[in-house]
């Protein structure tokens, strides 16, 4: 084992609620899978660690049209972000996330900040979608568009198409300040490429 394998933590987090259509929850096993195909020894050489989820929908959380699941998807930020900082600051290594559907980038960015709350950040995202949507702003209600309003702490209310209610909003609130640090980027270290659409 390299040193640059030694110092690699992989964390699989098997989530997507922040998407309408369940699947993307088998991404790690199904990478791991081709990778056993391929005679590859990615996944042995690394530690994983997985964050243990409720991903089932809850019913309850049906009156949150404009953020749905955001009761999961809180708890997920939460436990990434705090994953994510320990693997920086106290195991030293670098981590590498695999998830499903992508609502839980937020959560990533958060831990990073927290394990450097003095540093600045940047963000490269390579997506098609520029998944800067809010409560107020969303035309699906899906998380998954919406993890780089919760990094930017902002609302783009003066767009609103929508009018959250107060609960709703208030596990918003908790998104955007997880780690008591809002914001996390600023929009001058945010580089898009590839977006073809806002969602």
């Amino acid at each position: 084992m390299s040193l640059s394998q030694k110092y690699i933590t992989l964390i699989n987090i098997p989530f997507d609620l922040g998407a309408k259509t369940p699947g993307a929850c088998m991404g790690y096993v199904a990478l791991q899978s081709a990778a056993e195909q391929a005679q590859s020894a990615y996944f042995k050489n690394y530690q994983t660690k997985t964050i243990s989820i409720n991903s089932t929908p809850c019913p309850s959380q049906t009156k949150h049209l404009h953020a749905k699941n955001i009761v999961s998807i809180v708890s997920i930020y939460e436990k990434l972000s705090t994953q994510i900082s320990y693997t920086l600051t106290q195991e030293k290594n670098f981590p590498i996330v695999i998830s499903g559907d992508h609502s839980i980038a937020g959560g990533t960015i958060a831990g990073i900040k927290n394990a450097y709350p003095n540093k600045r950040l940047g963000v490269i995202w390579i997506d098609a979608h520029a998944d800067i949507h809010s409560p107020y702003t969303t035309p699906s209600g899906n998380v998954h568009g919406m993890p780089l309003a919760t990094a930017l702490a902002i609302d783009n209310k003066p767009n609103a198409i929508n009018a959250p209610n107060k609960e709703t909003l208030a596990l918003w609130e908790k998104l955007k300040t997880i780690g008591n640090i809002a914001p996390k980027i600023m929009p001058q270290d945010l580089i898009y490429m590839c977006v073809r659409e806002t969602e």
